[in-house]
C-alpha cells in the first residue's frame, strides 16, 4: 500500500477508534450506575452486554487495526499481536505491555463465553479494565494523529 493510501487508512481508523471509544464511555457510565452484584434485571444485563461488546470491539480496533497500521507506517513488520503490544509499550502508549495483554485476554474470554451466568463474572473485570483501555486508546489516537502530521 502506498503512503497516501496508508495515511488515508490511518485517518479512517482514528475516526473509527474515536467513535468506538465514545460509545464505550457511554456504556461504562451506565454500568457504573448499575454497579456489580449477584443478579441483574434484563435491562441491566442488556447494558452490561453492550459494555462487554463495546469493550471487545474497541480492543479489536485498537490492536488489530490502529496498532497494525501504525506499524506499517513506521516500516515495522506487522508480526503477531504480541509484537504489536510490545511495540505499543516501546512507544509509551501503555505503562506496561501486560495491560494490553490483560485487555486482550479479557476480550477473548468475552467473545468465547456462551453462558450468560459466566458473562456476569466478567463484568467486574470489564469495569476495572475499561478505564485502562480508554487511556491507552487516547494515547494511541494522539500518537497516530502526530504520525499523520509528521508524514504528509
Amino acid at each position: 500500500m502506498d503512503r497516501k493510501n496508508l495515511l488515508a487508512l490511518l485517518d479512517a481508523e482514528i475516526r473509527l477508534t474515536k467513535d468506538a471509544r465514545d460509545v464505550l464511555v457511554y456504556s461504562l457510565e451506565q454500568c457504573r450506575n448499575i454497579g456489580t452484584r449477584d443478579s441483574y434485571t434484563n435491562g441491566e444485563l442488556t447494558e452490561y452486554e453492550a459494555l462487554t461488546a463495546r469493550f471487545s470491539r474497541l480492543s479489536d480496533i485498537l490492536i488489530q487495526k490502529l496498532l497494525r497500521t501504525l506499524d506499517t507506517l513506521e516500516l515495522e513488520e506487522p508480526g503477531t499481536i504480541r509484537d504489536r503490544i510490545n511495540r505499543a509499550e516501546k512507544r509509551d502508549l501503555v505503562q506496561t505491555a501486560e495491560d494490553l495483554i490483560k485487555i486482550r485476554t479479557l476480550r477473548n474470554e468475552i467473545v468465547h463465553e456462551y453462558l450468560p451466568e459466566a458473562l456476569q463474572g466478567l463484568f467486574r473485570e470489564v469495569l476495572l479494565l475499561t478505564p485502562i483501555l480508554l487511556e491507552i486508546t487516547g494515547k494511541t489516537v494522539d500518537y497516530a494523529g502526530t504520525a499523520m502530521r509528521d508524514n504528509p
